[in-house]
């Protein structure tokens, strides 16, 4: 048996970082699911995400219309179900510029509803961080409406 060691990326020279939280509807089983297998039901354009969740397993989907798609590629670090997914994220133009990020997604329950908790890090600028900043909320709002319609 080989041993794959997880490599994480030296986000040394890259301290560009974010989080945002929101509460949630659905229950942190079908968040996970939805950050490990169902891209496709709210970020990714369906026929377009091949993802497996193990660790160190690579993925990739597009996002966008059809005029506008931006491919999306990535790389499992740690899978901790019902409770956290840490992945790589790297996006072309407009998006990570070309750079690996690190993308850490947390489910905390609390009284009403599943905290979720995204911290995006190692963005090359300012501008890069500032664009997911503003795209993360919506996106999330997003994955709260779908996965509550489902749950």
């Amino acid at each position: 048996m080989v041993d794959q060691q997880v490599r994480v990326p030296d986000l040394s020279a890259r301290p560009y970082e974010l989080t945002v939280e929101r509460v949630m509807k659905a229950s942190p089983e079908l968040l996970y699911l939805a950050w490990t297998q169902g891209f496709d039901i709210w970020l990714a354009e369906p026929g377009t995400m091949r993802m497996r969740p193990e660790v160190n397993e690579p993925f990739y989907f597009e996002a966008g219309r059809e005029e506008n798609r931006r491919p999306h590629y990535g790389r499992f670090l740690r899978l901790e179900p019902r409770r956290l997914v840490e992945m790589t994220w790297l996006t072309g133009p407009g998006g990570t510029e070309g750079v690996e990020t690190v993308l850490r997604v947390e489910f905390v329950k609390q009284p009403r509803g599943i905290r979720l908790r995204l911290r995006h890090s190692g963005f090359a600028d300012e501008a890069a961080r500032d664009r997911h900043r503003a795209a993360w909320p919506p996106a999330l709002a997003r994955l709260d409406e779908r996965t509550a319609a489902a749950g």
